[in-house]
């Protein structure tokens, strides 16, 4: 089981690279295997878009610690600084950043990460459930409400 776990997860890393590759602009197979070009060719298109599109505060509030977790990664790989005032909810994330950039490449990039990931984290929660706890974890069934 071990195994496969590590199997799923160097998938689901290799599935995350070729996604970032994808909103860098890669435009030949050999360009998308270099992943590590792919954090370069989207710092690049910041700093262009800081030219015609100067950065704003922007605010994301994020459903879960998982969605948080990515998009502040995401925001330190490109060095943007993510923060929050005092008081702001612990999934709530502030970034100085240009609309062209989020609207382009960091938010459609985030979406497809993060839809990834919650597949990912689903299985395993799937799997581990079927098999420590019952097999049958499927929804409950639905009944009409008594009336009373």
């Amino acid at each position: 089981m071990i195994i496969k776990i590590m199997n799923d997860l160097s998938k689901l890393v290799e599935k995350l690279r070729r996604i970032e590759a994808l909103y860098s602009g890669a435009a030949t197979p050999g360009e998308q295997k270099a992943a590590y070009n792919a954090r370069e060719r989207i710092k690049q298109k910041i700093e262009q878009c800081r030219e015609t599109d100067p950065p704003v505060e922007y605010k994301f509030t994020l459903p879960d610690t998982w969605s948080r977790m990515l998009l502040v990664a995401l925001l330190r790989r490109y060095d943007i600084k993510p923060y929050r005032y005092h008081r702001q909810r612990y999934t709530t994330v502030m970034a100085r950043i240009s609309k062209t950039f989020v609207d382009e490449t960091l938010w459609p990039e985030f979406e497809e990460l993060s839809q990834e990931l919650m597949t990912h984290l689903n299985n395993i929660t799937e799997k581990t459930i079927s098999e420590a706890i019952y097999g049958d974890s499927s929804e409950p069934e639905e009944v009409k409400a008594i009336s009373g």
